[in-house]
């Protein structure tokens, strides 16, 4: 091969490596948008909110979660006491657009997303939130958090739990069944009386949901999916509250907030 094939080879092949980039700076705030899992709900010891466990912004230095908030302290201290949860217990994707004004108002760095189990788990299949609506309020939520937030901010988005593995991997405890009726906890999957069609019905909306999530969030310079590692995570029964068999306990919040943080902005740091 003559000299000047292999240079022009050389330069194909330099050309087609994409260039390595280099994380952003660390932010100095961070805000979180979601429901219960990030209001960290019956996490331990008894019934409500624990925020201080939770996986993206949790503060409790004693406990075996380390957030992203604290994951962030530990390399720029800059950002201590600037954690602020808007998650809210209960709350749907209409929510986030109204919790993403919060996040703007804080003035937030960064702002972490995990929302859509209470789309799914409803009262029922048929009550589920529609595909449309829910692409119609992520899409307004990301476009008040883009418009909204410091030229420098950074987004990250979590796929939604499967909830269709929560019940496979509890469907023979008695206990959780039990709990899970007298509490209409996901009864459009923890119904006992679902049928497995009924049941891949509401997977097939939460697979949907996923997708809505990494469309909108990979048409935003500025936000990261998780690449459904969320989603795919195998989690076991000791990561799931004694108290609901439905919330993750401090053990799932902690497998939560290593999962989130290897995916996000920093997640080599």
């Amino acid at each position: 091969m003559k000299r000047a094939s292999i240079v022009v080879v050389l330069i194909c092949l330099l050309t087609a490596v994409p260039p390595v980039q280099a994380a952003p700076r660390l932010p100095k705030s961070v805000a979180s948008i979601g429901d219960s899992i990030t209001r960290a709900t019956n996490v331990c010891c008894w019934y409500g909110d624990r925020p201080s466990r939770s996986w993206s912004t949790g503060d409790d230095g004693s406990d075996s979660v380390r957030s992203h908030y604290e994951r962030i302290l530990s390399l720029q201290p800059a950002i201590l006491g600037r954690n602020f949860n808007d998650a809210r217990a209960g709350a749907k994707m209409a929510s986030a657009p109204g919790q993403a004004d919060r996040a703007v108002s804080q003035g937030a760095h960064y702002v972490t997303i995990l929302m859509g189990a209470n789309d799914v788990c409803t009262s029922s299949p048929s009550t589920m939130t529609s595909t449309s609506s829910f692409r119609a309020d992520f899409e307004a939520t990301m476009q008040r958090l883009d418009s909204g937030l410091p030229a420098r901010s950074r987004v990250f988005v979590s796929s939604i739990p499967n909830v269709y593995q929560l019940w496979d991997v509890l469907r023979s405890n008695w206990w959780a069944r039990s709990v899970w009726e007298s509490a209409d906890i996901c009864q459009s999957m923890l119904d006992s009386n679902r049928t497995e069609t009924q049941r891949q019905t509401v997977l097939a909306r939460e697979e949907a949901f996923n997708q809505i999530l990494q469309e909108v969030c990979e048409s935003y310079a500025r936000c990261r999916f998780d690449d459904y590692k969320v989603f795919n995570f195998q989690f076991t029964t000791d990561m799931v509250s004694k108290l609901d068999y439905f919330h993750p306990n401090t053990a799932g919040q902690a497998s939560l907030a290593r999962l989130t943080w290897e995916a996000s902005w920093w997640g080599g740091s």
